[in-house]
């Protein structure tokens, strides 16, 4: 009653039990419609905008060095106008998308035989282990000798940089599976396999859609060192030409993009999360 009194816009009937910090029946209409369109998550980067403005605008930095927002808006015009910019971006997220969805099968498809299986874990997590030690930078020249400097090898960069997140944070989700679950189970007379598909694989879909955050994320930061190894085309190309002709406003477009390309990844994992976990009750801000 006291919830409902602080808060007059909810209408929650008596017989209708509230769970603070959960039900989404203790939010104002308007921070509904925000929490359902993430325009809250906007206010970092509005900030961030203001604050690159104030500097640049102000003096404080010289426009060689970092251009205003206004310099930079101007170039991505130009190169919109003159459709660089599209066909640079649809060629990066065509090799994004292709090295990420390969990433995460393997990934995955790894986590699941090691955390699943005594034979997996002992065949395939000390190897995984080793090779994530192994920064993917220091691979780009054994990688051209075996790929060449075409598709391949900018799509196989960004695989391997996508296997890590998704096996590290699958797997520990996987063994992190409660076991007393997997004893009432049991309990309950499930197989092995019936274990695995209602109580394994579900409790690990949180460890999953981490993992993919954090592949989303790696596959932009990947993608611009592959495309900077001979290629033609691409946003990564396209800085590393206007860096040969000190064009900081075109390479500012570029990083604009890529950051633009990261958040909206991040935030359609995160929306696909909530579906895949509407099951699930947490923490909620208020």
């Amino acid at each position: 009653m006291a919830a409902t009194q602080a808060n007059p816009d909810v209408a929650v009937k008596p017989d209708q039990a509230l769970t603070p910090g959960v039900d989404d029946r203790l939010r104002t209409p308007r921070a509904k419609r925000a929490n359902r369109w993430g325009l809250g998550r906007l206010i970092g980067p509005l900030l961030v905008l203001i604050a690159w403005a104030a500097v640049t605008w102000g003096g404080l930095v010289d426009s060689s060095v970092l251009p205003s927002p206004s310099e930079v808006g101007a170039a991505a015009g130009r190169l919109l106008a003159a459709g660089t910019l599209q066909q640079h971006l649809l060629i990066s997220l065509s090799r994004a998308m292709i090295g990420l969805g390969i990433g995460v099968v393997a990934g995955t498809g790894l986590a699941l035989v090691a955390g699943l299986f005594r034979w997996g874990e002992n065949l395939v997590d000390a190897n995984m282990q080793m090779a994530r030690a192994m920064p993917i930078l220091a691979l780009v020249p054994l990688a051209i000798v075996w790929l060449g400097i075409g598709e391949e090898v900018k799509i196989f960069l960004v695989a391997l940089g996508v296997t890590f997140p998704m096996y590290l944070n699958t797997h520990a989700a996987i063994r992190a599976v409660d076991a007393r679950y997997l004893d009432l189970g049991r309990t309950l007379g499930l197989s092995r396999l019936e274990l695995i598909r209602t109580v394994v694989l579900p409790g690990a879909l949180p460890g999953f859609f981490t993992g993919l955050r954090f592949a989303a994320s790696v596959c932009w930061l990947v993608l611009v060192v592959s495309e900077q190894i001979n290629a033609s085309s691409g946003i990564g190309y396209l800085m590393t030409q206007a860096r040969g002709i000190s064009a900081t406003d075109v390479i500012v477009v570029g990083l604009i993009v890529y950051a633009l390309l990261g958040l909206l990844s991040d935030t359609l994992v995160r929306f696909l999360e909530g579906k895949a976990l509407a099951w699930r009750s947490t923490f909620q801000y208020r």
